[in-house]
């Protein structure tokens, strides 16, 4: 009996979820689909059945950023009806939060795979590009009463993801959460909100 459209979705997002927790803890040239697939239950066979090719899957699983940070630093959820300027203050917090630090597997795509993004081909690219710019876009909304709103905009970004970046990278867990901290101090400052270090100037 063939599967319903409800069991292929299903399938196919398991798939995903698979990989992009796979991705996410070894980068994409270190993880076989064989790897993917086990990891998520399922045969080799079956893959096919749902994506081309492994550059295909590692496009959708970077796309998941648009839906990857649904909890602030606390472990609440975000509003995203909330105005633009209060969800951007909240999802910087999250995104330089300890809890989105120590949670690789379920970390946002733009900070865990940015190199291999670089090496990839073009629907990888594009996916990646597309899911930073919403980043900009929407802190882009919180600025919309400054000039510089799309300058700011993409500092803001850089800092959310470089600053997580290179907090991953480090060896040394005082650096690493300063690293964090001053990202973040500086991206809300950016944004004309309060933040924990006032000497960082915004302007």
């Amino acid at each position: 009996m063939p599967y319903t459209a409800e069991h292929k979705a299903e399938t196919r997002a398991r798939i995903v979820g698979s990989a992009r927790k796979l991705f996410n803890r070894r980068g994409f040239t270190d993880v076989s689909i064989d790897e993917i697939m086990a990891h998520a239950g399922l045969t080799r066979g079956g893959f096919y059945n749902h994506f081309a090719t492994k550059d295909e899957l590692y496009a959708e699983a970077i796309t998941l950023t648009l839906q990857c940070e649904k909890m602030t630093a606390d472990g609440s959820e975000i509003d995203f009806s909330l105005p633009p300027s209060r969800l951007s203050e909240l999802i910087i917090n999250a995104y330089l939060s300890d809890r989105h630090f120590q949670d690789v597997e379920e970390s946002c795509p733009l900070v865990a795979l940015p190199s291999d993004t670089a090496r990839g081909g073009e629907p990888v690219r594009q996916a990646y590009r597309q899911v930073l710019e919403a980043m900009i876009r929407l802190f882009e909304r919180s600025q919309d009463k400054r000039g510089d709103a799309r300058q700011r905009a993409i500092a803001m970004a850089t800092l959310c993801i470089g600053g997580m970046t290179l907090a991953r990278a480090v060896d040394d867990g005082e650096l690493s959460a300063e690293i964090r901290h001053i990202a973040k101090d500086t991206a809300l400052l950016m944004g004309g909100w309060n933040a924990k270090s006032p000497t960082l100037a915004a302007e």
